[in-house]
């Protein structure tokens, strides 16, 4: 039992379902080695935490978006390759080699810099062949070998990767499927360019999470899913070829600071954009935007559990608090909400914060601030959850 008491508002992240859904990744791709992606500590999941999970059942590769991370992970104690996503800074290039640390290639002039440091450094390639973002140009308007060759021979990178990206992976669509196949067999070719004179490319790896669940096991070396092993994609609306057995792994809790009661023709919040139309009874909840709730979910009718029963938000969301209409419930100071997550048989999803944000999962879970605890639940068991679920079912007599 979590030990929670004088929290006002906290993530509950469990591991057991972290290790449960790197199965699920496991299981569809066969034969593809995983490179767990845990920038943005995790998408706010914990990144030490799910890098141990992780490295526990198996993973030996990490993906991070900035050197900051990668050192955050290496004094945690984990070993593991780690390949940092983005630019570092050239004159960084010593902490590269101290710590034993990947750096991505994001151009030629780039790799120059690198190289004139003198030291030995680690490199995975980045070949862009259309997300046009980073990368050493590998599209049908431009296809920049020499840059390849150039880098490639460069006498102080050890470049042991190359790797690119999908842009739209998460669409079915024909013109996107199209976009994505094409991606796939240039970066195909340019690996056998490459092999063809005498350059080993290294480690081959392109697939993202959707790429991962709507193309399977692709015959590269690595994928890299990021929210997958949390449970969750960035949209749950949108349709996937495999639909796995993910268990969302993170809920999010804060508790009820005071409760009132409201007449008809009184407001609540910034702007008076709720209006009391029949007595209302509101609870003021200990969580607003500087927690990372987006204020863009205010006045949608955004639905949370208080001790286990459903509610909804109501007017704009605060800095630091948010209230909701528990008119008819039996509701008190310091009580538990649940905004994401489980709580008794009902269920609020981090969907329905993301569709009312306008935005994706993604960006939902990085708004988390550090200013909400991380509590950690399970060891890292993939076969944890389903056992605690099954004996939940037959303590409640299979119903």
């Amino acid at each position: 039992m979590l030990d929670t008491a004088g929290q006002r508002v906290w993530t509950e992240v469990d591991l057991d379902a972290v290790a449960h859904n790197l199965r699920q990744v496991r299981e569809l791709m066969q034969g593809t080695k995983i490179m767990g992606i845990v920038k943005d500590d995790a998408y706010g999941h914990g990144a030490v935490e799910c890098t141990r999970v992780l490295e526990k059942n198996g993973v030996d590769f990490f993906g991070v978006a900035t050197i900051g991370e990668a050192l955050e992970l290496r004094q945690a104690g984990i070993r593991s390759d780690i390949l940092i996503l983005g630019w570092t800074d050239p004159d960084q290039a010593a902490l590269l080699a101290e710590h034993d640390l990947i750096q991505t290639v994001v151009d030629v002039p780039y790799a120059r810099e690198l190289n004139a440091r003198g030291l030995k450094l680690r490199t995975h390639v980045k070949a862009d062949t259309g997300m046009n973002r980073i990368g050493i140009s590998w599209q049908p308007q431009k296809k920049d070998l020499d840059g390849f060759f150039e880098v490639y021979a460069m006498e102080n990178l050890s470049n042991e990767g190359i790797f690119s990206h999908y842009p739209v992976s998460d669409d079915l669509g024909e013109d996107a499927m199209a976009f994505t196949a094409r991606q796939t067999t240039m970066f195909r070719e340019l690996v056998s360019i490459l092999k063809e004179n005498g350059i080993d490319p290294g480690l081959v790896h392109i697939q993202n999470s959707y790429g991962i669940l709507n193309y399977g096991d692709m015959g590269f070396d690595y994928c890299r899913p990021g929210l997958l092993y949390m449970g969750v994609t960035s949209n749950d609306a949108i349709p996937v070829v495999n639909d796995l057995d993910f268990i969302p792994a993170l809920s999010l809790r804060t508790r009820v600071e005071m409760v009132k009661d409201l007449q008809p023709g009184q407001t609540v919040s910034y702007g008076r954009h709720h209006e009391v139309q029949q007595p209302e009874t509101i609870a003021s909840l200990a969580i607003g935007y500087g927690d990372g709730l987006p204020r863009l979910i205010s006045n949608k009718d955004l639905t949370v559990l208080v001790n286990g029963q459903e509610a909804r938000l109501v007017g704009n969301i605060c800095m630091d608090q948010c209230m909701a209409d528990v008119t008819g419930l039996d509701v008190k100071p310091g009580d538990v909400v649940t905004l994401i997550g489980e709580d008794g048989r009902k269920r609020v999803t981090v969907d329905a914060i993301t569709r009312c944000s306008e935005s994706i999962n993604n960006e939902t879970f990085c708004r988390l601030t550090k200013r909400v605890p991380r509590f950690f639940t399970g060891t890292g068991d993939p076969d944890a959850v389903r056992k605690q679920a099954a004996d939940q079912e037959d303590a409640d007599g299979g119903h």
